[in-house]
């Protein structure tokens, strides 16, 4: 019995000393993908990837079009001449498979580039907020099963975000 009564005296003493530390910490979550969205830096870079790869979709159907043209041309010479210029059309297509490849992957280095960039941005906004705020957790909200409105944050790390964003 007087085990029974030490026992719940420490969980009593445990419970009172360590709620306090728990009732001082506050938390919040975020809508990444909604803040991503609404990022003006976001908005401008997409225009910016976006007539890049209009210019590269336009110079790729042109270098395209070039092979294509070449290839008919072939086809209607006698099969001495297609011997010659067989190697010219593999020539034409590797270099087209090269332009192709090279921008694709300057395209994507771009974007991841340019992602990165925003994340910090985000995480910078972020930790400004939950510094001056006082929070002790700020969650992306992908990552919760539930949350109350009320600990969204997301609102007003999109304005510290366009506010501090210069074009």
């Amino acid at each position: 019995m007087y085990r029974r009564i030490t026992v719940f005296a420490f969980v009593l003493v445990l419970m009172f000393s360590v709620s306090p530390v728990f009732a001082a910490d506050k938390f919040a979550y975020v809508d990444l993908s909604r803040i991503f969205s609404e990022y003006g830096k976001t908005k401008d870079y997409d225009k910016v990837l976006s007539d890049k790869e209009q210019v590269f979709s336009t110079e790729r159907d042109k270098k395209l079009n070039d092979v294509k043209q070449f290839q008919e041309k072939l086809n209607i010479l006698s099969e001495k001449e297609k011997a010659t210029k067989k190697t010219e059309l593999e020539t034409k297509v590797k270099a087209f498979q090269e332009f192709d490849r090279q921008q694709q992957t300057d395209l994507r280095k771009d974007q991841n580039d340019k992602m990165g960039e925003i994340l910090k941005d985000i995480e910078e906004a972020v930790k400004q907020y939950a510094e001056k705020e006082g929070y002790s957790m700020v969650f992306n909200d992908r990552v919760l099963v539930y949350q109350t409105k009320s600990m969204d944050i997301t609102t007003q790390i999109i304005d510290i975000l366009n506010k501090g964003y210069k074009k």
